[in-house]
């Protein structure tokens, strides 16, 4: 997961990359014809210290490797944030940067 984070007129804009394969479960595999099993991202969730400032909840229809940008207040330059996400499988990463 790629994240930037930049302060812009007192707010935190945030823009993240999921790097994240997103099958739906639906989809055949061409050379054997079997199912591909699902594997989504089911929930995403951007921290800044104990303050959970984004949440989302994916479904199987989401794209592959889903771009999300939001913004939010109270983040000043220097501050941390932490982006997890969880996946249908309850695998999770979670990766954190700075604010600049």
């Amino acid at each position: 997961m790629k994240i930037k984070a930049k302060i812009r007129r007192d707010m935190a804009v945030v823009k993240a990359l999921a790097k994240h394969p997103m099958e739906t479960g639906l989809r055949k595999d061409k050379k054997t014809d079997k199912i591909i099993p699902a594997k989504f991202i089911k929930e995403l969730v951007c921290k800044h210290g104990d303050k959970v400032v984004y949440h989302a909840d994916f479904g199987r229809s989401v794209s592959k490797n889903p771009y999300v940008a939001f913004t939010f207040a109270g983040a000043k330059k220097g501050d941390s944030i932490a982006m997890t996400w969880t996946d249908s499988d309850e695998e999770t990463l979670t990766v954190e940067t700075v604010i600049k």
